[in-house]
């Protein structure tokens, strides 16, 4: 049975420091009770509590959440959910992406069988759920691959391997080429009452090997959700990923993700994640180069408004040399919105010959749009090219006033102007269908 979240003391009893310490507490307990025994992995979970219980509740006195508060979650009473809701397949509409050859969907964290199509899958690619996986000639493997990431050791990433209830596996075997996208869809549907959801993902791409993966989290519903993901991406020596991810939930949504990627030699892996949705939004990427010659790619856009707040945190670790990195990333910020940028670019001293840049960009929409941007390199190798900066601006009046004298609106000029910023980002997506879909919607939430 669930432990209600709100089965604390009332917040007037306790201090500030008690309150998170039992709000953490209660939400470990939880998802310690709702564990499936199919996914049980006793260690694993053990482990991750272990680490859980060192650690505190943040608030924006930790250096790495200065900007982002969390203290509106204390207030709100999440439980996880033993089972997920009927969900009709006609909801999967508005997000169909036809050049997919395989879709697998996790409803509030737990694993659809009826909404997910299999059927196309060529030989040497199993996509999947982990409780179907591991006890079948693929355990072992996913022993070794499973919550080994590095970077497994904050907290929300040990809450995850505690409580989740289901994990997507994609995994395309050596020498294996997949041209058409695999779509992974995440949905949020309301259950009613406010539901904490653990989804978690396992990808590796095996020497080799070639794959483009969309992770879809979607949600049209307001009510209070806190969604907790994490994903595993291995690019083994030689293989290359390129990986959408979309966020676009509902604006009641605590969205809080972490990507672990590692790669071996001579890898090339590429990420365009794009924010749209939720309340408040975090996305922590880590990239860990095992091997030289390692090629890693990130472009982001986050397109907010309202009073939306989108964090994104980037570790790019170069570890070998020859390696180069490229982070390019941009923020669309309107009304009282507020976006987060911090990227770091660690070099240590056996990582000589590098080449790596980093940018953010961010365009304010509205007086009261707020950015804070913190670029980092930390290097110590000698031998390299690295480059970083951020820049924050407003649509300049000049190109307005070329465009409205070219004939055309100040209205449809701005949204012109948007355009063109948002497109250096979304045109490096490699599905149309998404590109139409993602220029339609940052246009209209901009306008």
């Amino acid at each position: 049975m669930a432990i209600p979240v709100s089965s604390i003391d009332p917040p007037t009893q306790l201090t500030k420091r008690e309150q998170r310490a039992a709000y953490l507490k209660a939400l470990l307990g939880t998802l310690q009770a709702n564990v499936p025994a199919a996914v049980a992995l006793e260690d694993l979970r053990a482990q991750a509590a272990a680490i859980a219980h060192e650690h505190t509740f943040p608030t924006t006195r930790d250096e790495d959440w200065r900007f982002t508060d969390l203290s509106a979650m204390l207030s709100v009473p999440f439980q996880a959910m033993p089972a997920a809701p009927e969900v009709d397949a006609g909801v999967l509409a508005a997000i169909e992406m036809p050049e997919a050859i395989a879709r697998i969907v996790l409803v509030n964290g737990q694993f659809s069988a009826e909404l997910s199509d299999l059927a196309q899958l060529p030989a040497g690619v199993v996509v999947g759920n982990l409780a179907a996986l591991q006890t079948g000639a693929m355990a072992d493997q996913l022993t070794a691959r499973l919550a080994q990431s590095s970077g497994g050791h904050d907290l929300f990433t040990a809450l995850n391997t505690v409580g989740f209830p289901a994990a997507a596996v994609v995994w395309v075997s050596r020498h294996q080429v997949i041209e058409q996208p695999i779509h992974v869809v995440y949905l949020s549907v309301d259950g009613g009452t406010p539901t904490v959801t653990s989804p978690r993902c396992v990808v590796v791409a095996e020497t080799g090997s070639a794959l483009t993966l969309v992770e879809d989290f979607y949600g049209t519903h307001n009510q209070a959700q806190f969604n907790n993901s994490v994903t595993e991406v291995w690019a083994d020596e030689n293989a290359q990923v390129t990986h959408v991810r979309l966020q676009r939930e509902g604006l009641g949504t605590f969205h809080i993700g972490k990507t672990a990627i590692t790669q071996g030699r001579d890898s090339r892996y590429t990420i365009i994640p794009v924010s749209l949705g939720a309340q408040v939004s975090r996305h922590n990427l880590e990239m860990h180069q095992t091997g030289p010659q390692t090629d890693t790619n990130l472009y982001g856009l986050a397109a907010i408004s309202q009073s939306q707040l989108a964090d994104t945190h980037s570790l790019i670790a170069m570890n070998h040399p020859h390696g180069t990195a490229e982070q390019l990333h941009k923020c669309i910020v309107d009304d009282a919105a507020h976006t987060v940028f911090n990227g770091k670019v660690w070099v240590p001293h056996n990582a000589q010959l590098t080449n790596t840049s980093q940018l953010n960009r961010n365009l304010l929409l509205s007086n009261k749009a707020r950015v804070d941007t913190k670029p980092e390199l930390d290097i110590v190798a000698d031998n390299v090219k690295c480059a970083h900066g951020a820049t924050v601006s407003q649509l300049d009046a000049n190109e307005v006033f070329y465009l409205q004298s070219r004939g055309i609106s100040a209205e449809a000029a701005q949204r012109l102007l948007i355009y063109g910023f948002a497109m250096d980002i979304i045109d490096r997506i490699p599905v149309s269908s998404l590109q139409e879909t993602l220029m339609a919607t940052v246009t209209q939430r901009t306008q």
